[in-house]
């Protein structure tokens, strides 16, 4: 632990699962906090060894015989009209010294939200009988009277909590409304969780964690338990069900709309709208393959409802498979409740400092600097603080199943996060590569290349693509704005891991990058420039060239027209797919159609007839109103001739990017082997060799396109 880490709560001094903090202590706490800033920097350096400045613990005082009780907890209103639900924050468990609320508005029998609120900054004050807590809050509406007081009469541990009054003043203190709220739970939160299986499958129960060397005390952990040492309730539903492994389709492996589906179809407590209510599924496979260990894979409708764990890659009852299983279904549920990645805390909303060290549920193990062993040593298997105080007090639509989509309002706007560093030792260099000039409307597509600079060696992640979170791409837009790119699924994966050498000094990714969460990034005319980061698995960060890229406005009405069809929500998710036949995407496949019957010789109609060609080759599931599953199966002679199109356009450098060719040809391939044409399929392959030959490519990367052929 950085003890000077500014992010890091001061009474987190102990392991929060280990102490109880009375409000006694978390007042002598803050006293001594504000005693101390009245010190010179200098000498209170000088009086702590090694110059640290180590917060000290106050010796609590001695208790009486029956003890008084903790007021942290979650408190309620009543009555019509408005109803605040107010949580609590100053003592037990590891308290973040925080207050927050939601008011809901009640006529009758309906009850509607209204907003939200939260205190940062509480000052704390204790008598024998009374705890007050007072501060200034932060609101999702405008108010007269921002300024928050809370009355707390203190009880006996043998007695019921008293409620608390809570007034509300302007900030010259003329007093407002005033709310009386009944205690209602030690839990700031709490949530209906269900939980399903495939067919098959054994899902995981629980874990103590004694049994592998671990940093903190050992106690036997079930998921309920895991999120109850945050403070956040689970109540396990009472419908559960097991999905037929039937439902993955031919393939036996689950892709993100077959996950949806079972969903909505297993999920017994399911609705279209923000609850308190969330599924996760203990499946076996992911098309993905086996390093895929979960995925928080609801991004249709309302999101973060639902998120699967793959026994593929986590399962047995060895202590540790039952240790990863007990993170990855942590983690995954971490993700539903708008949690993001340690190294990825800058998107968030508020925006919070990049944490790749942190000792947290949400980091990867394999990311920790040291690796995997020195995290799981080193794991209490908690929370950090940040994520502490996201799941306890995050205004109520940041946090809520089904509220806000995952990452509203987390954009990156502070181009600083992308200046060059002032020390650079990774033995690493990232580089990113582009056409100079595309058309408005046509997709960005960037290639990123990790190169080694260190040729002893370096082991890097081999997924080098932004939608899997190793590397962050920023953009700054022509007037100056900049975003972050992030991908319309979270996916939750061990890192395939390669070696960098003199053997192989590179690895290549290309990535489409013009449409995500915050939709089309390119949507306007003019420069752009493009910087990317990769998270090396020692924590370094690694920085690319900045690259500088144009779109031009239409030169004609054609160009204009083909634009417009281009730029539609459901086109670019068809893009950022490659094609699915789902009925919330009918408009952008007849916009592709349209594309390619009226303005088939347009350079942009290449796009189109990728997305159709790769859609067209691959199997598609449904369910249907009444939940059967139906199956269309792959469309082979579509396929090749579409993609047949798009591989004869990009030879000519005219179409797609190398790697993207690579990727359609080998593509083609498949759908020709599919059709029985075997000989058609080797013809294609041999044609990809002979045609990346002439391209003078160095001697690895041409190796690897002869093994892609061979696996055809």
């Amino acid at each position: 632990m950085d003890i000077n880490d500014p992010t890091l709560n001061k009474l987190d001094g102990l392991n929060a699962v280990e102490r109880d903090w009375s409000v006694e202590d978390t007042a002598a706490m803050q006293a001594f906090d504000t005693m101390e800033e009245g010190v010179d920097n200098g000498e209170k350096a000088a009086e702590q060894p090694g110059g640290l400045d180590v917060p000290r613990i106050p010796i609590p005082p001695v208790l009486p015989i029956l003890p008084k009780r903790n007021v942290s907890g979650r408190y309620r209103s009543g009555g019509l009209g408005f109803q605040l639900e107010l949580r609590v924050d100053v003592d037990g468990t590891g308290p973040m010294m925080r207050l927050s609320g939601d008011f809901y508005m009640v006529n009758a029998a309906t009850i509607t939200y209204f907003g939200s609120f939260v205190v940062n900054a509480v000052t704390l004050s204790v008598t024998a009988s009374l705890v007050t807590i007072e501060g200034i809050g932060n609101y999702t509406y405008g108010t007269a009277f921002p300024k928050i007081r809370v009355t707390i009469p203190r009880v006996l541990i043998i007695q019921p909590l008293a409620p608390a009054t809570v007034r509300f003043f302007s900030l010259t203190n003329v007093p407002g409304a005033v709310y009386v709220c009944s205690y209602q739970s030690v839990y700031f939160r709490t949530v209906v969780w269900e939980q399903d299986r495939e067919q098959g499958v054994t899902p995981f129960v629980s874990y103590n964690t004694g049994s592998l060397p671990s940093g903190g005390p050992a106690r036997t952990l079930t998921v309920p338990s895991a999120y109850a040492e945050a403070g956040i309730q689970f109540l396990v539903s009472g419908g559960t069900d097991i999905v037929p492994t039937a439902e993955t389709g031919t393939n036996l492996k689950w892709n993100n709309s077959e996950l949806h589906a079972a969903m909505v179809r297993h999920f017994s407590l399911w609705q279209d709208i923000p609850q308190w209510k969330v599924w996760l599924i203990a499946a076996y496979a992911h098309e993905m393959g086996s390093g895929l260990y979960g995925i928080m894979f609801d991004q249709q409708g309302r999101q973060r409802q639902g998120c699967a764990t793959f026994h593929q890659g986590i399962g047995g009852t060895s202590a540790d498979k039952l240790r990863l299983q007990l993170y990855c279904y942590v983690h995954e549920l971490g993700h539903c409740f708008n949690l993001f990645h340690s190294w990825q805390k800058s998107y968030m909303t508020p925006p919070m400092p990049n944490r790749p060290s942190a000792l947290s549920w949400m980091n990867y193990p394999w990311n920790y600097p040291g690796g995997a062993t020195a995290f799981w040593n080193a794991f209490a298997f908690r929370f950090d603080n940040l994520e502490i105080i996201h799941l306890r007090h995050a205004l109520r639509n940041n946090i809520i199943i089904g509220g806000n989509p995952f990452g509203t309002g987390a954009a990156l706007e502070n181009a600083e996060n992308f200046t060059d560093p002032i020390e650079e030792n990774s033995g690493l260099k990232l580089e990113l590569e582009a056409p100079k000039n595309f058309g408005l409307g046509e997709p960005v597509v960037v290639e990123i290349k990790l190169r080694t600079t260190d040729m002893r060696g370096k082991r890097v992640h081999a997924n080098l693509h932004p939608n899997l979170g190793f590397v962050t791409l920023g953009i700054q837009k022509p007037g100056g704005q900049v975003v972050v790119y992030e991908p319309l699924l979270e996916h939750c994966m061990i890192p395939e891991m390669v070696k960098l050498d003199a053997d192989r000094p590179s690895i290549y990714e290309s990535a489409y990058i013009g449409y995500g969460k915050d939709g089309f990034y390119f949507d306007q005319g003019g420069f752009y420039r493009l910087r990317a980061i990769y998270n090396a698995p020692d924590g370094s960060q690694v920085f690319s060239n900045t690259l500088k890229i144009r779109v031009r406005n239409p030169l004609n009405s054609d160009d204009e027209e083909v634009a417009d069809l281009f730029f539609g929500e459901e086109q670019g998710s068809l893009l950022y797919l490659l094609g699915s036949d789902s009925e919330f995407l009918k408009k952008g496949n007849d916009a592709f159609d349209l594309v390619l019957d009226k303005y088939g010789k347009h350079p942009m109609a290449v796009y189109a007839r990728l997305v159709k060609g790769m859609n067209a080759g691959r199997a598609f599931k449904d369910i249907t109103e009444d939940k059967r599953i139906t199956v269309r199966k792959p469309q082979l002679e579509d396929s090749i001739k579409l993609l047949s199109a798009v591989s004869t356009s990009s030879e000519a450098g005219k179409g797609v990017d190398n790697i993207t060719l690579n990727m359609t040809m080998r593509s083609l391939a498949k759908a020709q082997k599919m059709k029985g044409d075997d000989e058609g399929a080797k013809k294609t392959m041999d044609h990809m060799v002979d045609f990346f030959k002439k391209k003078s490519l160095k001697p690895h990367v041409l190796n690897l396109i002869k093994e892609q052929a061979k696996m055809v």
